[in-house]
């Protein structure tokens, strides 16, 4: 045979208890040691691979809900004026959509039971092209009406606290005024 010198070295300690009863403890290390190894990289390449799909999930997830870049105002002031910003984003050509949003923390209460959550004010008409939950839901946001008071949860939150569509809920946030819709 006219092996590769490691293929010769492998194979002749690999099977040298075959032969005769005098190295056989030496071939059954080989053997365990091969299988072991065999088992190691095995383990290691199923491991990446469910590792690279629940991190390409968890992206996917996560992006679907919230967009991929947010533009904010110097420190915690509002923007003077969405609309102008919206349009330079668009100008971007890698900007698909651009949507209004606010954001705070707040607790939600029905009955008894009291979540703390976070609260995203959002414009309906714009979030669909700004994220793929939106445009799924787009009948339930099609729903939200500027000047009356509207809220979609999500499914834990809403089955935590016991709530049915069309419930009432109390929405709580720290320092926020609000006033009734005439």
């Amino acid at each position: 045979m006219n092996w590769p010198y490691e293929l010769q070295i492998g194979w002749r300690y690999t099977r040298s208890g075959r032969a005769g009863r005098r190295n056989g403890f030496i071939s059954f290390i080989s053997a365990v040691s091969m299988a072991g190894i065999a088992l190691g990289v095995a383990a290691l390449i199923i491991v990446l691979s469910v590792m690279n799909g629940f991190q390409k999930e968890v992206r996917d997830r996560m992006l679907s809900v919230v967009a991929h870049v947010e533009v904010h105002a110097a420190g915690e002031a509002a923007l003077p004026d969405w609309r102008i910003v919206a349009a330079q984003a668009r100008k971007h050509p890698q900007v698909i959509g651009a949507a209004p949003f606010v954001a705070a923390q707040g607790l939600v209460s029905h009955g008894e039971e009291m979540r703390g959550t976070l609260v995203r004010g959002i414009s309906p008409a714009d979030e669909a092209s700004v994220t793929a939950l939106a445009a799924k839901l787009r009948d339930e946001l099609d729903r939200l009406v500027p000047g009356r008071w509207g809220v979609v949860l999500g499914a834990e939150l809403a089955r935590s606290l016991g709530v049915r569509e069309g419930d009432k809920v109390a929405l709580i946030t720290p320092g926020g005024q609000s006033r009734r819709p005439v």
